[in-house]
């Protein structure tokens, strides 16, 4: 069954990125737990529409992500024998719009609760998507001649930004 997803029986020697996948969800668990510790107060008028924005672009960018990936989705950063290089919809904007969701979403949530420790976990989602990005930038570039173009048009995780 794991076979499905990318992993092999020899996922402990971390040729497909395996300990990325359990950095993430090691990470996902610790937010999930984190207590929140609150920082201070927003007017609602404020804090509201922000935490729709965040929200909504990172349910945007992570829906759209997994939509336009199909059946190529896998929680490994290295891409299946069989994968194609997806570059339409919203990779259009972003080069990994499921990590920016991730990365939004965590804001979004630090921001409604106003948790000191939420918006330091959401800061190392993002130093860590950031670094994953990289490492499956090496395979992707292996395996598509094509993504050296692709990454010099479209930002790696926020639009317009970075």
């Amino acid at each position: 069954m794991l076979e499905k997803w990318g992993f092999r029986a020899d996922w402990w020697r971390n040729q497909r990125g395996e300990y990325w996948v359990l950095g993430q969800a090691i990470l996902g668990v610790v937010f999930i737990l984190l207590p929140v510790v609150p920082i201070g107060t927003l007017p609602m008028s404020i804090k509201l529409p922000l935490v729709i924005v965040l929200g909504a672009v990172g349910l945007f960018f992570g829906i759209g992500g997994i939509w336009h990936l199909g059946n190529q989705l896998t929680p490994l950063p290295h891409p299946t024998d069989d994968s194609h290089l997806v570059t339409r919809g919203v990779y259009r904007w972003v080069r990994h719009p499921i990590y920016a969701g991730v990365i939004f979403l965590a804001l979004a949530y630090a921001l409604w609760r106003m948790s000191l420790w939420h918006g330091i976990c959401a800061l190392v989602f993002g130093l860590f998507f950031d670094r994953k990005a990289t490492q499956e930038e090496v395979w992707l570039t292996a395996k598509f001649p094509e993504y050296e173009t692709y990454q010099q048009g479209v930002k790696k995780l926020f639009p317009g930004i970075y």
